[in-house]
């Protein structure tokens, strides 16, 4: 049977791209989301001093990286206690949401539970390995079939975070039906409205006992690189090793440098703070902005603005695009009612697109 996959979400934005684009003063382009800061000089001088890559690197990182994802799970994501058989790093976020499934061995028969309003990838990746997907928060839902759970928190794009209660009866749920829990935790360090987004191997989460679960983290936001494609997986020893010993097989590897870069990235935490005041402060602009053009709006933490102002997201879209500003249509994770706005904008591109929205509304 031949593999059936949505049509790639972006692709249907040609029509709004091209409204945007005959905009006298140009496009502002807010759907994607790819961040626009220049990749901190740590982060490239260890690009650099590693780039005599005659080697073939480790599938599982090398000692140092390993080590460097403890200890920073351990300092910033207050989870200590991790092991290196624990930790692995993967090519980028992406690609390890869209090939847990079929690494875990899920199929036909096997049901994967997604968010109700998702980034899409968590429904493709059920849907490469021909399982069902049923989408819902409340892990009452959650049928019997089910032996993969995809949380988000942060979520992208509601900016929602599950507190600590919340965690703690997804993860009963999930040991109740046997499934693998998988925490997509890759806004966790950019909270707004929130004092923090606790970790799914928090241990106020787990009692200490993190059997079945794991988290997923990407450093593309946080450290502005998403072209070096830097990412990990932590949580049960077993888990993580089952999915090492798959990708041994099919050699995906993070290049050598890109993992030296991730050592500079981790170990550092003050290009972290940095860019996150930057997003704050492009947050306050826009946010404003949006709600002051008769936008209501969800944000308590991460990249992204979610707004509706009681329209179809299509003709919220259109409505954005005719001021020469592309967003993403909230039809692409499961909320035909809202629109997300992306953060990911130079700070004179988001006043721009705020003053456009103030000169819309005078």
């Amino acid at each position: 049977m031949a593999l059936q996959l949505p049509e790639f979400p972006w692709d249907s934005l040609a029509d709004a791209k091209r409204v945007a684009s005959e905009h006298p003063d140009g496009l502002i382009d807010l759907s994607v989301g790819s961040p626009v800061d220049p990749t901190p000089g740590i982060l490239r001088e260890a690009l650099g001093d590693a780039s005599n890559a005659h080697s073939y690197p480790q599938v599982w990182g090398t000692p140092r990286l390993r080590q460097a994802i403890i200890d920073w799970f351990a300092r910033v994501r207050g989870v200590p206690g991790l092991t290196e058989r624990a930790v692995m790093p993967s090519i980028g976020s992406k690609e390890l949401i869209a090939g847990l499934a079929l690494w875990l061995g899920l199929g036909p028969g096997d049901t994967v539970v997604i968010p109700e309003v998702a980034y899409p990838t968590y429904d493709v990746s059920a849907r490469l390995v021909g399982a069902s997907v049923h989408a819902g928060d409340d892990p009452a839902s959650w049928p019997d079939s089910t032996r993969l759970v995809w949380l988000n928190s942060p979520s992208n794009p509601t900016g929602r975070v599950l507190g600590l209660e919340e965690l703690r009866a997804a993860v009963a749920r999930a040991r109740e039906l046997g499934a693998v829990l998988a925490s997509d935790e890759c806004y966790a360090l950019l909270p707004w409205d929130v004092e923090d987004a606790p970790s799914v191997l928090d241990p106020r989460v787990t009692d200490g006992d993190v059997t079945g679960l794991l988290v997923v983290h990407s450093l593309s936001k946080q450290s502005s690189d998403a072209g070096y494609r830097t990412a990990f997986v932590a949580g049960d020893e077993q888990l993580v090793q089952r999915v090492v010993g798959v990708r041994k097989h099919l050699g995906l590897i993070p290049p050598a440098p890109v993992q030296a870069a991730m050592v500079a990235a981790l170990d550092d935490d003050d290009h972290v703070a940095e860019q996150r005041e930057r997003y704050r402060a492009r947050r306050e602009t826009l946010l404003t902005a949006v709600r002051g053009a008769g936008w209501s709006t969800e944000s308590d933490a991460g990249l992204y603005i979610w707004a509706g102002n009681g329209e179809a997201a299509r003709e919220q879209v259109h409505a954005f695009a005719t001021l020469g500003i592309l967003v993403a249509p909230g039809d692409f994770y499961g909320d035909d009612t809202r629109v997300r706005i992306a953060l990911t904008a130079t700070d004179a591109v988001i006043e721009q697109a705020a003053a456009r929205l103030r000169a819309n509304i005078a």
